[in-house]
């Protein structure tokens, strides 16, 4: 049973769960765009984690808050600011980097806020996307990039090498990558990814350490 609200968590996404298993019980945490707070609901319940959110949207905080959770209203663009350095253990933003204004920046507020971070974010580099491109000449809409190039929140796409040069020039380390696959198989990496990984990776979740 949830401690906050008397329900139990349900199950969560596949790369919610993912994300979930590389946060340690009892942990200091902060999931940045934490959407309908499933995810960090299911830390609080399953790992008793110290959880906080910070939300765009009023209906996701409001939907937080049903859950019992304490989730602020804020842009990761600029509030994360706000936050003393290393006040978490670990800081999440899943699916929400590509969103951003300014990637890099969030990944550098990030950093300072606490020890280890866990990012996910669509792959640029999935052959699928490549291929869309390439045959049809449009922006690509597949599982996990389901709207149009006019619809998209997603400013600042990027393929898995990407990511793993711009961390590299920020002094962060990749501690563990996950791959998932269309199927929703998932496929732990080394790092740094290598061209394989960058090709047939849908959805990339990296658990990042700063050096």
């Amino acid at each position: 049973m949830n401690p906050r609200n008397g329900t139990s968590a349900g199950p969560i996404r596949v790369d919610l769960q993912i994300v979930a298993d590389m946060v340690e019980s009892g942990a200091r945490v902060l999931d940045v765009g934490c959407g309908d707070g499933a995810l960090l609901d299911w830390l609080v319940h399953h790992k008793d984690v110290d959880g906080r959110g910070m939300e765009l949207s009023q209906a996701g905080v409001n939907a937080c808050v049903t859950r019992g959770l304490s989730v602020v209203q804020g842009d990761a663009d600029q509030d994360l600011r706000i936050y003393p350095a290393d006040a978490f253990d670990y800081v999440i933003l899943s699916q929400t980097l590509q969103a951003t204004r300014d990637p890099k920046g969030v990944l550098i507020e990030l950093k300072r806020i606490a020890p280890r971070a866990i990012v996910s974010f669509p792959n640029f580099g999935y052959w699928r996307v490549r291929w869309q491109l390439l045959a049809r000449g449009r922006m690509p809409v597949t599982k996990v990039l389901p709207d149009s190039w006019y619809e998209t929140a997603n400013i600042h796409q990027c393929t898995i090498r990407d990511f793993a040069l711009l961390c590299d020039e920020l002094g962060i380390d990749i501690e563990r990558g996950v791959s998932i696959e269309r199927s929703g198989k998932a496929r732990p990496f080394r790092a740094p990814p290598n061209a394989w990984i960058n090709w047939t990776c849908e959805l990339g979740v990296f658990l990042l350490h700063r050096k």
